[in-house]
């Protein structure tokens, strides 16, 4: 039987993948629409103004819609020629920090995504040009942020239970 911690973290790493998933559809939405707005600004000469603020509205949910992803795949930067000299027992403190100092970062920018996207909802605030409302393009992002913020957490506390080796 498996521990309800691997199961909890199997279902979160699948929703992590459906979430990297939409940001790439945001990239490619963008991708379309950027090339349609450069086209339509050099070869017909009338500039679409809604290109602009659409994709630059869509950068928040994409800036975010990986971080999880990265989490699960390893795939943050790190340099471990220091870390490599160390017993076994030093080298998971230090991940351990690492992971804490995650969680710290992701909570922070959590906490700042979802109020973003309370206060904008609550404000009824619209894009300037779209006019479409604001709290769609924080709530993406800010779920981005959570999901990362919880998977951190999951991870950490497998890595504390999981022995040095």
């Amino acid at each position: 039987m498996t521990d309800p911690l691997d199961r909890l973290i199997s279902a979160v790493e699948r929703f992590v993948i459906w979430i990297a998933g939409a940001g790439a559809v945001i990239v490619l939405i963008q991708m379309v629409w950027i090339s349609y707005g450069v086209f339509v600004r050099y070869a017909l000469g009338a500039p679409d103004r809604m290109v602009t603020e659409a994709t630059a509205l869509l950068l928040f949910p994409v800036a975010f819609a990986g971080l999880a992803f990265a989490l699960r795949e390893d795939a943050f930067p790190k340099v471990t020629m220091a870390t490599d000299l160390l017993p076994a027992h030093a080298r998971k403190a230090i991940t351990i920090l690492n992971y804490l100092l995650m969680l710290g970062v992701g909570g922070f920018f959590s906490y700042a995504g979802v109020s973003a996207t309370i206060r904008s909802f609550n404000s009824g605030a619209a894009s300037e040009i779209l006019h479409w409302p604001r709290y769609l393009f924080w709530a993406p992002g800010a779920l981005a942020l959570l999901l990362f913020t919880f998977y951190a957490f999951l991870q950490l506390i497998r890595l504390i239970r999981t022995p040095a080796e």
